[in-house]
């Protein structure tokens, strides 16, 4: 199976940014201590939401690990993107957006979402992979 992580604006900062909230390893340190069978992980970040899109409408992976980071809550042009693709995408947040500021509350994305997962920092991926591993197959 292949799976693609797909992280957006600011979490290149992972490690070092609000570590009381994101913790403090980076993403491919974290991906990197990752090991399942028959599964390749491919991982993508960018700040920009256009390559966002592109990367969701070019992959050929067999689900998507999505974290929008704040263009969760403000990207009709993303969520357009999952809606039209045919891959499986799930949501990811580090932290509970729903203990978050209240304009945080609420993604754009969730309703053409497989399904969301957040609060459980960076487990929340490892949750996500689960997911894909062992109920959607």
């Amino acid at each position: 199976m292949k799976l693609l992580v797909i992280n957006g604006p600011n979490l290149n900062l992972l490690g070092t940014r609000k570590t009381d909230v994101y913790g403090n390893i980076g993403m491919e340190e974290f991906l990197s201590n990752l090991s399942y069978e028959n599964t390749t992980i491919e991982y993508f970040q960018s700040n920009v939401e256009g390559e966002l899109i592109n990367k969701l409408h070019s992959t050929d992976a067999n689900g998507i690990i999505l974290n929008a980071g704040g263009y969760t809550h403000t990207s009709v042009a993303l969520r357009d993107a999952i809606e039209a693709i045919s891959i499986p995408v799930v949501e990811v947040h580090i932290s509970n957006i729903a203990k978050r500021e209240s304009f945080r509350h609420e993604s754009l994305l969730s309703p053409v979402c497989e399904g969301c997962i957040f609060g459980f920092g960076l487990d929340s991926y490892k949750l996500a992979i689960d997911y894909f591993l062992t109920i959607r197959k």
